[in-house]
């Protein structure tokens, strides 16, 4: 077993070495760690077997609530197993109260709940799959022009209820405006009329790692398509449930919901 320790940071990207264990990314919720072994027969994040690319490496994410507690285990060529504890920090969200809120705009009316619930299944489809891509090991840029007007975890409670917290980060800018990809990959999901989200597509950069851009004005791909860095496969809208037009941006592992600004870069995805 392995005693050297893996310190937590918080919005801080780093880079660990414990024995032939290397680990890069945000230990802190909401962070995408990236692993490197020796040739590991097998690697398991707190008992989910991971896949692993010819050179050994893996990934693996915090959710916006995870414990601040996990274990990475491993077997190597000669058979042997070897246990790390990993300690991430624990955050602090916005949360917003707000009081005298008309019902209508707390729930959804009976009539379109089957259709949330089949939205719903739906993208959780789009974000289970694993494949072989390995393009979540590239640098993460960032989608859109605008201001960021959104931010991952944060939460409202209207009349003392608790909504979904926030999982993405908010770019507002005028509708029509391009969204670029951040990394290549290919796409998932392209719908242009969810009940929640709107325009919404998904593009898969593989082992499990997903990005997701809702209330989408018009979309220019297909599920199937690829994509590379910088190409224009959307336009930012107000579709859906939102008040104004803007880009609500995701990273998922599988269904953990991952913090973009703890990924991206400043940099756009077309400079053009």
């Amino acid at each position: 077993m392995l005693k050297a320790a893996l310190f937590a940071l918080v919005g801080l990207t780093a880079s660990v070495s414990a024995m032939a264990l290397e680990l890069k990314g945000s230990l802190t919720q909401g962070g995408m760690i990236i692993g490197k072994l020796d040739k590991p027969n097998s690697v398991y994040f707190n008992g989910k077997a991971l896949k692993i690319t010819k050179e050994g490496e893996f990934v693996f994410g915090f959710g916006r609530d995870a414990d601040t507690k996990h274990t990475l285990t491993w077997v190597d060529q000669a058979g042997k197993q070897h246990t790390q504890d990993i300690v991430i920090t624990k955050r602090e969200y916005k949360i917003d109260r707000i009081t005298g809120v008309e019902k209508k705009y707390v729930s959804p009316p009976d009539s379109v709940l089957a259709r949330i619930k089949d939205d719903a299944k739906r993208v959780r489809a789009a974000r289970a799959g694993e494949s072989d891509f390995t393009y979540f090991k590239d640098t993460v840029l960032r989608p859109a022009k605008g201001r960021i007007s959104g931010v991952y975890g944060s939460q409202r409670f209207f009349n003392g209820k608790p909504r979904n917290p926030h999982f993405g980060l908010d770019i507002a800018n005028k509708t029509g405006t391009p969204v670029w990809a951040p990394l290549a990959g290919k796409v998932v999901m392209a719908d242009p009329e969810l009940y929640y989200s709107g325009g919404t597509v998904i593009i898969d950069h593989g082992h499990g790692i997903t990005s997701t851009y809702i209330h989408l004005n018009k979309i220019h791909v297909n599920v199937g398509d690829k994509v590379k860095v910088g190409d224009h496969f959307a336009d930012i809208g107000a579709t859906g449930r939102v008040t104004g037009p803007h880009l609500d941006w995701r990273f998922n592992w599988f269904n953990e919901r991952l913090d973009p600004a703890l990924l991206m870069t400043d940099k756009l995805a077309n400079t053009k």
